[in-house]
């Protein structure tokens, strides 16, 4: 085994439970006491476990919820606005900030605390829900679903962070259930609801549904979850935020992934539109990483995490993972109703297959890791099962048997699944317990940025296709123009009652080779979607190695749990003896 693998030995562990960052001190500047941090680690007893699962799981059904109640509104969502060329703009906003923020989330829970992190991400998220279902025009709705995405980037790994403070990661699998039930729950009603609501109701309601759920997990958090609070009043936390990495930070996101969102969707990739804030962007991500490998006193990312090559591994590989896990959750609801003409709600129902999967296989996964203490083979095989399901996705087209996609779709969710929960305890076993946050958000920033890039290529692809083959027939402009703006027109050509496409002068026969082409389209992503998980399979083998999940200090951090559980239930059985 690489000795890059053994944890680092990245702060110094203080008897008071907190940790002192070192490596961090320049020559001739003394360590400041501000950077001190509480050692938010508390490995609790069962019952106290199950309570945190299930507050936890409450965030998570609303961050399911969301994704998919959404993905699923989106053709309803592009026919109010009349904005198909950039309805990918609506998800795409979303990850972009949540991607741009999520390396932010992990050390600010280390500087603030848990709970009160993990509250303001919820509260951001609320905001944005609640003004999305306002807006008035397409441009707006980006805005607010950007708003949105900047607190919704912290739900998940915040989430994940507390799984490590209060569970070690040997024993996480046997909790896993709690949270992917619910994590199911939100999967397979979200496209339903998100169905239901964009056809019987309103679009509007996709993003006002999770406000009430988002608001009693905030509340749940607030009076139920038992954290350590952190040290420090807040004027000093205020001062051990590294400011300049933070704009670094979202700056050099910013810049690298607008031009993927606009890239030959919005401008020609070659352009200076593009080009521009592209070379930009790298230069200001090439700064941050100078920043908070020589500058930064309490780095967002610390650099010396990517000494680790499992840690770098992961970071490939949950990339690729995010590729194809948001291209499939967008583009096959699409391809559903655009192709096979789908209502939006049989749209949501027939995803199913890939979701629930999805979640049972990182449950099956959790089980088998909390057994056996393996994790690098169900992460072989699992991008392997992946690669062969997208591989087995480009060959649909509208006339493929309904029970052979189904089939397909849960190979892929199966092998999505079976990468998720594994990747965090990989990365998260070759690091220092103090580490483990930012490893988190940073293999959660990775996966989020694929998703950025795979919604740019995709649209870029599929309209591509759609507009080549309508100019082989000899389509007039405006047709083109509005059938790509609009693709659920596409999903009408059934309709006696109202046949835009018929306006058009688009024959029967015309309707069945632009289809042709967005199939031809479909099929090129997924295609596209196979190569990179083969690849990342690759990687993950000749990256990814294996480590002990069990740490030398875990039953002492237990006996400390128990005890304090102890006397606080003794304390409670006195207080009301004396009442």
């Amino acid at each position: 085994m690489s000795s890059s693998d053994n944890p680092s030995p990245a702060v110094t562990p203080v008897t008071d439970g907190t940790w002192t960052p070192v490596g961090t001190e320049t020559p001739g500047r003394s360590k400041p006491s501000s950077v001190v941090l509480t050692d938010q680690t508390n490995l609790l007893p069962f019952n106290k476990v199950i309570v945190v699962f299930l507050s936890l799981s409450l965030c998570i059904l609303v961050s399911t919820l969301d994704s998919t109640i959404v993905a699923t509104a989106l053709p309803s969502v592009a026919a109010a606005f009349n904005a198909g060329s950039i309805i990918s703009w609506v998800p795409s906003a979303y990850l972009l900030t949540s991607t741009a923020f999520q390396p932010l989330y992990g050390r600010f829970s280390d500087i603030f605390g848990r709970k009160a992190t993990l509250c303001l991400a919820m509260g951001i998220f609320m905001l944005g829900s609640l003004l999305s279902g306002f807006a008035k025009s397409i441009i707006a709705l980006i805005i607010f679903r950007g708003l949105a995405g900047a607190g919704g980037g912290g739900i998940v790994s915040i989430v994940q962070i507390v799984m490590s403070d209060v569970v070690s990661l040997r024993e996480r699998g046997k909790y896993q259930g709690i949270i992917g039930g619910f994590s199911a729950l939100g999967f397979g009603v979200g496209p339903l609801i998100g169905g239901a609501l964009a056809e019987k109701v309103s679009w509007k309601w996709c993003f006002w549904f999770t406000i009430p759920i988002s608001a009693l997990a905030v509340a749940v958090v607030i009076f139920v979850l038992p954290l350590k609070a952190v040290q420090g009043d807040f004027i000093r936390k205020l001062m051990v935020v590294d400011y300049l990495g933070v704009i670094l930070t979202l700056g050099g996101c910013a810049m690298v992934m607008l031009p993927l969102i606009w890239g030959g969707v919005t401008f020609p990739w070659d352009s200076a539109v593009i080009l521009a804030p592209l070379c930009c962007g790298a230069i200001v991500v090439l700064l941050f990483c100078l920043w908070e490998w020589k500058g930064a006193r309490l780095p967002i990312v610390p650099m010396h995490i990517f000494k680790h090559v499992t840690v770098c591994g992961v970071n490939i590989a949950m990339f690729i993972n995010g590729i194809v896990f948001y291209s499939y959750l967008f583009y096959l609801p699409q391809f559903f109703q655009v192709a096979l003409a789908y209502s939006p709600i049989r749209s949501g129902v027939f995803l199913l297959p890939a979701l629930v999967t999805q979640t049972l296989g990182s449950f099956i996964s959790g089980q088998i890791v909390s057994k056996t203490g393996h994790y690098r083979m169900i992460i072989y095989i699992g991008f392997s099962v992946l690669s062969v399901g997208c591989g087995c996705l480009s060959t649909v087209n509208p006339s493929t048997r309904k029970g052979l996609l189904v089939f397909y779709m849960l190979m892929t969710g199966s092998g999505a699944g079976m990468t998720l929960q594994t990747t965090t305890v990989a990365a998260q076993a070759s690091v220092a317990r103090q580490d483990m946050s930012v490893v988190t958000a940073m293999r959660n920033f990775v996966r989020l940025l694929g998703g950025t890039l795979t919604l740019a290529i995709g649209a870029t692809t599929i309209n591509n296709a759609l507009r080549h083959s309508m100019s082989k027939l000899g389509l007039p402009n405006s047709a083109i123009t509005r059938i790509v703006d609009d693709p659920s027109i596409l999903a009408n050509r059934f309709n006696t009652s109202s046949n835009p496409l018929g306006d058009m002068g688009v024959t029967p026969a015309a309707v069945d080779q632009i289809i042709a082409g967005y199939t031809s389209g479909f099929r090129t992503v997924f295609i596209l979607n196979a190569c990179l998980a083969a690849l990342a399979s690759i990687v993950s083998i000749l990256m990814i190695r294996h480590k002990e999940l069990t740490r030398p200090d875990e039953e002492q951090l237990k006996a400390q749990a128990k005890e304090i559980y102890d006397i606080e239930k003794r304390n409670r059985k006195e207080a009301a003896g004396r009442a």
